[in-house]
Order: C-alpha cells, then structure tokens, then sequence
C-alpha cells in the first residue's frame, strides 16, 4: 500500500502531511437550525438527487470529478440563512443514477436546467468546483437567461495543466487499476489507517480520509465506468482537452468570480489570475489556507468569499438578444482588428 504522504499527494498534491489535524468538512456551520436535506427527483426515467437549505436568493452548487453534493454541506450551512442552496449530484456521482450515457458538460449543464426547472428555479447564481466549474460555465453558454453570477472555484476549462493522477486515470487500460484502487478493502483500511493516525495527532491522518472518502463512492456498480466516461470527455493524457478560454470575452461585464486555493497543485492557481485577465469586470480570491478543495479545506472562508460576492452584485439579467449582441460584438472586433503579417 502506498505510504499516507503517498496518497496524501496523489489526491491533493497542495495538501502536507505536516499540517494541522482539523477536518474543515466536519466543522459546525454557522447557520442557526439548517438542514441540508437530500431530495430525489426522476428526469428522463433516472434518478436525481439533490441536496438543498435554507431560503431567499437561489444559489447552486455544482461539485467536482468523484465528489457529491455531500461535500459542499458546511458552505451550505453557512449560507442557508440567506439564500436557498441547492447542490445537485450530477448523473454519475453521489446518490444520482449511473446510466451509460452521455457524460459531457453540455449534457451535466442540460441536466442542471432541467433539475432546476422541475422545482421552480428558473434564475440563479451558479457555483461550480473543478469539473463543476466547467459545467457551470457551459451552463452559462447555453442558458445565459437562467443564469444571474458565476462563480469558478478552482475551476477546470481555464488552461491545459492538471494533475497527473488525473492524466493516468484517462489512459486507456485505466479501468482494471481504478478497482483495485476503490475496492471496498482498500478504502476501509485507507479509513482505519487515517483514523489510526488522527488519534495520535497526526494532520496526515485528515487526508488519508479524505482519500478514501473521494474513492467510496467509486465502490457503487456503474460508478468507475461513469467516472471514466466524465473524465475522458474533459481530461487525456496531455491534460486538459476542453477550454473555454476562446469564450471567456462573451464574460465580460457579467458578475464573475473566480476562487483559488493558494496551495492548489492540482489546477494552477496561474489559470485562476489569467482569466480574471481576460474577464473584464470579475473578481479575483485565493484563499491561504485550501489547496484544490476549499469547500472542504476553509469552508468558512469560501462562504465568506461568496457570501460578499453575491451582496456587492447585481443579479444579471441576458434575453435572446442581449446575448445575441455579446456573440455580434467580439465578432465585430474581431473584424475591425488590424491583420497582422
């Protein structure tokens, strides 16, 4: 079995062993009596679930590769008092179906829209983690209208780097060593091994945990295969296959936000400061504390970062044509640039 630092790199490479014991996913949120329930819901003959809190503004969660919506309970929590948090698991993760299928980020983004609209959300900010953040901005692609800020949490989509556990798991031949790896064995002895180190005051022990907690649910029948599917529509061996970075201008004016955690070795933190360059008008965080998970690393931060985003903003308004004019207007610059030799 590979050493705790071992794992401890392969999930999060900006996580140390040497850091402190404190499990920020677990930590008491700050909303007085909310609850995040989980609710299911069938579209399209599949099962859905989602998670949702509190009341007021909707807010909606999108998580990232292996993740659920369970993750993003403590900034929920956090934000209940004031808005109504809805985190979906999208099709192929958490307690949602794992149909063969159409796994793409227009296909999770479409599947958003129709959640939404099922329980009478029909505007709302839009949140989204890592490969979350790649569907949130197709979300904004293809339903401007639905879509009033946009917030991109160490976000996939901005630049080709990642990490190189997630460069191997998209080789071909991946699947036989992605069960050995989420076999039901493996994770409870990568729990007790965690456990075993928490107890003795160990901060690896943390993340040890965490590992097993991201490969539980790759235990489930039709998950791995789901989980490949998800990861080799975004991701081979090069790294990143999608970008959005030819589409980034038609973010302009529009509330944008991009989060970064400052140890964050798994998306560079170089794609957070270069779209905020290229997003005229959006807002640009790092957080000290979080590496690529700061919803579960510094939850009370992200809540705060967002919190404040969402109350300094006006909620955007975009119609047919005012979308129309942002497409016409790039290609009139476009136009209009001198050629160059």
């Amino acid at each position: 079995m590979c050493p705790p630092g071992g794992w401890l790199n392969a999930i999060d490479p900006g996580a140390r062993p040497g850091d402190p014991p404190e499990d920020h996913a677990s930590a008491p949120a700050q909303s007085s009596g909310a609850t995040f329930e989980a609710l299911p819901l069938e579209l399209h003959g599949h099962r859905v679930v989602y998670r949702i809190a509190g009341s007021g503004p909707p807010v909606v969660l999108i998580h990232g590769m292996i993740n659920s919506s369970r993750h993003w309970e403590s900034v929920a929590l956090r934000l209940a008092g004031h808005y109504t948090v809805i985190a979906p698991d999208l099709i192929g993760h958490g307690d949602s179906a794992t149909p063969r299928g159409d796994y793409s980020l227009g296909a999770h983004a479409a599947a958003i829209r129709d959640l939404l609209a099922a329980i009478g959300i029909e505007r709302a900010t839009i949140v989204g983690h890592s490969l979350g953040g790649g569907v949130a901005m197709q979300f904004f692609w293809q339903f401007p209208e639905r879509t009033e800020r946009l917030a991109l949490v160490s976000s996939g989509g901005l630049g080709h780097d990642v990490g190189p556990l997630l460069r191997s798991a998209a080789l071909p031949g991946a699947s036989p060593l992605l069960w050995t790896v989420a076999h039901p064995r493996v994770v409870s002895a990568l729990w007790d091994v965690g456990a075993r180190l928490r107890r003795r005051g160990s901060g690896t022990g943390v993340y040890v945990q965490a590992v097993a907690r991201a490969l539980r649910p790759l235990e489930r029948p039709g998950a791995r295969e789901a989980f490949l599917q998800t990861l080799r529509s975004v991701i081979d061996v090069r790294g990143q296959r999608v970008s959005a970075r030819d589409r980034l201008h038609l973010l302009d004016g529009f509330p944008t936000l991009l989060v970064w955690g400052e140890r964050d070795h798994t998306i560079p933190l170089a794609h957070g400061r270069e779209a905020h360059a290229a997003i005229s008008g959006s807002r640009f965080e790092t957080l000290p504390r979080a590496a690529h998970f700061p919803h579960l690393e510094d939850p009370e931060g992200l809540a705060a970062v967002l919190r404040e985003f969402v109350e300094t903003t006006e909620p955007a308004r975009i119609g047919h044509d005012d979308w129309g004019a942002r497409v016409s207007r790039r290609r009139a610059e476009t136009a209009r640039a001198p050629a160059t030799v």
